[in-house]
């Protein structure tokens, strides 16, 4: 397993060793040992979760508080999607600002997201099957988001807008500068 730093200071891609033969392929999808040798952070996941979307569904931006922020280990089984962060450490250097990468059953790729980090994806294409890791539980009285479509944070979604199915909650977040209690 490769694991490899952003330009957002503890936010990390990890690309598997895949191993293909005759049979399909096989690989470790998480190695707690590896990952805090090279990234010097404990991580304890509690929970996963799965979710399936058809083509253009754009879940997020959406983030716990503290103290029920969670870090996030994310992948897809399945199709293709447009994963995106946005950091909301304050006293970050990168405060603000986004990262966004193609994670795909194809790629395999996986995207570590630490607490303080807002989060979304959009799926590019239909039975899309996302896969994420957990390390604190859901609160809904900590549950927060921010626009998908926030002209601060000008987001390249690469898609259509006029063609992303919301949920209701998600069309109504506020903006990043009208959230207080970060």
């Amino acid at each position: 397993m490769i694991v490899q730093p952003t330009f957002i200071e503890d936010l990390y891609v990890i690309e598997p060793a895949v191993y293909n033969d005759e049979r399909g392929f096989f690989y470790e999808f998480f190695n707690q040992k590896v990952f805090e040798e090279q990234t010097k952070q404990n991580i304890r996941f509690i929970q996963d979760n799965l979710a399936k979307s058809k083509k253009g569904v754009l879940r997020g931006f959406h983030f716990q508080k503290a103290p029920y922020a969670q870090t996030k280990l994310v992948s897809v089984l399945n199709g293709a999607v447009l994963d995106v962060v946005v950091d909301l450490r304050k006293n970050s250097k990168t405060f603000g600002r986004y990262f966004s990468i193609i994670l795909s059953a194809e790629n395999k790729k996986q995207l570590f997201i630490p607490r303080g980090f807002a989060h979304a994806y959009l799926s590019l294409k239909n039975d899309t099957l996302f896969y994420y890791k957990i390390d604190n539980i859901y609160h809904p009285q900590s549950e927060a988001g921010i626009r998908f479509d926030d002209p601060d944070l000008n987001v390249d979604w690469q898609y259509d807008l006029s063609q992303i199915i919301l949920s209701e909650k998600d069309q109504n977040l506020p903006l990043l500068k009208d959230l207080s209690n970060l």
